[in-house]
């Protein structure tokens, strides 16, 4: 007698698809439909059982109802003439009513009252132009880097050989300057403190007379160090401005 037709809805019906890499975990997923109004056994088998891990592999569906399995493929050393190679079988059966123990119900049906659908196993790798199009983005990639690390050592290399070659002047210039820009501040000091003293010693004096004298000499003698003490910091500025470019 010939076995009855599924009654099961299958999504997919046909093929289980997996997609590599095949380094890790694969997990696809298996859609059971129940649209009867009785309530439905089912088993999930496969001829590689060691490969696959199957969850729930087995229960009841109830009437109306559905239920997702997870296929999940191991890893494993992808060999093209394994891709369709490895197959399930899905095995149904009505339960009956008030069912207590379905392992006794598995046990004791009849053959013409199970029903199978069976699926193959497809492996899927990436495209070969897409691997191709990942290694000529990481070559782009390595390339423009190699680039930029090329053109910052000769950037270090150029600024290390200004370093060498001319710092040394740079900096015994910018002492120099030093030196002449503190000698500049002590002369200032030293005609200020004197024109302090002048100015004590002409107060008693008649400021009609005296005055104009004493502005007139405090601008003839601090006017020249002035503009040389202005001219040295400029001049020191644009040094230290070339060291720090």
């Amino acid at each position: 007698m010939a076995r009855q037709e599924q009654v099961l809805l299958l999504e997919p019906q046909h093929e289980l698809k997996f997609r590599g890499p095949f380094t890790d975990v694969v997990t696809t997923t298996l859609k059971l439909a129940n649209p009867t109004d009785r309530n439905v056994c089912f088993k999930v088998k496969t001829t590689a059982p060691r490969r696959y891990c199957v969850r729930p592999n087995s229960g009841v569906i109830d009437a109306g109802t559905s239920i997702n399995v997870s296929v999940m493929l191991q890893p494993f050393d992808y060999d093209p003439s394994e891709k369709s190679k490895h197959k399930f079988m899905v095995q149904s059966l009505l339960a009956p009513p008030e069912m207590t123990d379905m392992e006794g119900v598995w046990k004791e049906a009849k053959p013409e009252d199970l029903m199978d659908s069976k699926l193959r196993c497809m492996f899927e790798m990436p495209a070969e132009n897409d691997k191709a199009h990942d290694m000529d983005s990481n070559k782009v990639l390595s390339s423009s880097l190699l680039k930029s690390e090329s053109s910052t050592l000769s950037m270090k290399s150029m600024g290390s050989s200004l370093d060498d070659s001319e710092v040394k002047k740079i900096m015994e210039e910018c002492k120099r300057l030093q030196m002449e820009v503190q000698r500049l501040r002590e002369e200032n000091r030293q005609i200020r403190e004197e024109d302090g003293l002048r100015m004590r010693k002409t107060a008693a004096m008649s400021t009609q007379h005296s005055s104009p004298s004493s502005a007139a000499a405090r601008e003839e003698s601090a006017s020249p160090r002035m503009l040389a003490l202005i001219l040295l910091f400029f001049i020191f500025g644009v040094i230290i401005g070339k060291l720090v470019l």
